[in-house]
């Protein structure tokens, strides 16, 4: 028996992998947290599978149905939204999987902020004006960030900034950015990217607070920082196809 963590992709059933896929029509139990992941996802589970939305559950209670299905002999996908290494949970559920010997593997899915550059047309990384992308939060409730990952320590290097959690904290998030971005730096948030309902609200450090307000969004929503959003920015062309600049797979420089 094994605990299959399914990466769903953010919530268009379309951007499940085909592991995924085959993983949840194949288990004869499906646990899925229906607060971010729709039920369209699950949809493939076989016939007569036990399919739970988890999002009133504990963290206990998800673990008492995965020992009762692993007493049966019956393989689980524990299905989570985007990519499970990133704010999955899933640390605290292979732990308790670790200690009562139950075996489990994970299935990469596709994570909010590659889908929200998808729906937004855009790399993130463009040279010599951004090529790293910080990945992170805001406390509000949840879990506290441990010292030193502050918002003004990632954005002292300029990089594009996909904050999770923090749509309820703009005012704080533009007080800390600001002063290392400018207050015209471009942001997006993006709203349930992959669902049916889907917004992209583009805006500044200056005014996104309004914007998303003026939308009434409260939850479930990327944002999106960095002077790399921005429309029309001039900069020079990667030199992975430059004909000048020689490598490995093309070592000869070609005359123009």
């Amino acid at each position: 028996m094994t605990v299959f963590f399914v990466g769903a992709g953010p919530g268009d059933p379309e951007l499940l992998t085909l592991k995924a896929q085959r993983v949840i029509a194949a288990c004869p139990v499906c646990l899925y947290a229906g607060s971010l992941v729709p039920a369209e996802v699950v949809a493939g589970a076989p016939e007569g599978a036990l399919v739970r939305d988890t999002a009133p559950m504990t963290l206990e209670e998800t673990h008492a149905e995965i020992v009762a299905a692993h007493a049966r002999g019956e393989d689980v996908a524990r299905v989570h939204s985007g990519d499970p290494s990133l704010y999955g949970a899933i640390a605290e559920q292979i732990r308790l999987l670790r200690r009562d010997g139950i075996g489990y593997e994970i299935v990469p899915g596709v994570p909010a902020y590659a889908a929200a550059a998808a729906a937004l047309g855009q790399e993130l990384t463009i040279p010599e004006i951004a090529q790293s992308i910080v990945l992170t939060r805001v406390s509000m409730k949840s879990t506290s960030m441990p010292a030193g990952e502050t918002l003004e320590n990632f954005a002292r290097t300029g990089a594009t900034l996909a904050i999770h959690l923090g749509v309820r904290n703009l005012r704080e998030i533009e007080r800390q950015l600001v002063p290392h971005y400018g207050a015209a730096c471009p942001v997006v948030v993006a709203y349930r990217v992959g669902w049916p309902d889907q917004r992209l609200i583009r805006g500044t450090l200056a005014d996104i607070h309004a914007k998303v307000r003026a939308e009434k969004i409260t939850r479930t929503a990327l944002i999106l920082v960095g002077p790399a959003l921005g429309d029309g920015a001039v900069f020079p062309d990667s030199a992975l196809y430059d004909p000048a600049v020689p490598h490995v797979l093309r070592p000869r420089v070609r005359k123009a």
